[in-house]
This record gives C-alpha cells, structure tokens and sequence, in this order.
C-alpha cells in the first residue's frame, strides 16, 4: 500500500515530543506525520513540523489559507526550505476566537497555486471534506485544486466504508489520504453529526472496539487499491488506537 500518515496535534514541544517517541518506540508501520496548525497550540504547523523532524524524518504541516495574504511573498518559504520541509498540507482554516490574528478572505486554492508558482519543488496536499456538500460539488472543488496544482488530498475522517467507496470511484488515480479517527462518546458523536454535518451507518458504536474495527477495514482496502491512510486519534489513548489498527 501507499504511507501511513498519523496526525501529531503540537499543543506543546514536550507533549509533542512525548509522542513522538511513542512512534518511535511502538509504531513501525507509520511513514509520516501531519502538523495540524492550530492557533490554541503552542507550535504552529511549521513549527512542529521543524520540531518532528529531530525524531522522525516525514512530516507534513498544515498551512491555513485564511493566514496567507496573495499580495505577499509566503511568509514561511525560507524557515521551510531552511529546515528541508518537502511537503504541506493546505487547509482552509476556522476563524479566530478572537480578531487580534490577522486573516485574509483567501481560499485554499489561490494558496495552492502561490505555493506551486514560488516553491515548485514542494508537494502540495489539499483537504477533502466529503460533509461539506453533495458529491457533485465536492468533485468541483477538488478539480480546481487539481489545476492549481494539487499533487494529493487528505479527506475528512469516514465512517462508513460503502460512503468510502463511493468517493474511491470518484476519486481513482488520484493520491489519497483515506481520513479515521476514533468517536470514544455520544459527546464526540454528536460533535461529528452537528458540526460537520455527519451521517453514522446503521451499526455504528462509540468506542475504541468500533473505532479500532474500522480502522483495519480502511487499512484493508488502501493495501487493495494502492493508497494511503490518515489516522487522526485526537484525545485517544494514542497506543492503544494506532496500535490496535496496525497490529498485524
């Protein structure tokens, strides 16, 4: 099969070093690490980006449009050259809880394109989001962030593998990243079907067991059609969920 991407979240540089060595010490089969940037971390993506890459020789961080201002050079091209960072992830990003972080109304695929036009040796991933609309649209958006240049895609976390493979037909010969992660609560459910408009299978359970099932099934079927996996175990017990879905 493809890589095997798990998301670090680099709220601080020990706890993300914490976990890094959890890769290190327990996980053979991971092959890269996504840095998702959030302004509540102490790390922005970059960052901890530069932060893994004194334990673990992959990483992606995650660049968020609405931070990009197009009328400027890209504020991070140099710290990501200089640390020999070759790939991203363009996301589009949530509004600050406060105004005192300036955005821009930028949309992820102008980023896309500035990257591919100023950092050409770059590999430039885009986001996925199945939830967000219908099928047609969704379809829509990632053609245009193909001819912005695009080299791959992330999706949000499935549920369902028959919706997966739905998006699969759709989505042959493209590089993917087939999203999971763990729904531990009814609270965590009901934070998926609300938020990002998510519709659980008949059959679905809260629960590590659950999770951990699915898991393998998504990992199944990547090794099947040659592509890649994206695990996200947020504030799961990180051993526990990656472990489970890796064991051979």
């Amino acid at each position: 099969m493809g890589r095997i991407s798990v998301e670090l979240v680099p709220r601080t540089v020990d706890g993300l070093t914490n976990q890094l060595k959890l890769v290190e010490s327990n996980i053979s089969r991971i092959d890269v690490i996504n840095i998702p940037d959030l302004l509540s971390c102490e790390l922005r993506g970059p960052e901890g980006a530069v932060e893994t890459k004194k334990l673990f020789p992959s990483v992606i961080p995650h660049i968020r449009a609405m931070d990009i201002d197009l009328e400027k050079p890209l504020p991070m091209a140099d710290y990501l050259r200089e640390n020999n960072i070759k790939e991203v992830l363009v996301i589009q990003g949530d509004p600050p809880q406060d105004m005192m972080h300036t955005v821009y109304p930028t949309e992820s695929i102008d980023v896309i394109w500035k990257f591919k036009k100023e950092m050409p040796w770059l590999k430039v991933y885009a986001g996925i989001d199945q939830y967000r609309g219908s099928m047609r649209q969704e379809q829509y958006r990632i053609r245009r962030k193909l001819q912005a240049g695009a080299d791959g895609f992330f999706t949000q976390p499935f549920f369902d593998m028959r919706y997966l493979e739905m998006y699969a037909d759709m989505l042959s010969g493209l590089n993917i990243y087939w999203g999971i992660t763990p729904v531990l609560s009814e609270r965590s459910k009901s934070y998926w079907e609300l938020k990002n408009s998510v519709v659980f299978p008949r059959g679905f359970e809260t629960g590590m067991d659950w999770s951990i099932d699915f898991g393998r099934k998504v990992i199944d079927f990547a090794q099947k059609n040659d592509s890649n996996v994206y695990l996200m175990p947020i504030k799961a017990d990180f051993t526990a969920y990656v472990s489970g879905i890796l064991a051979d």
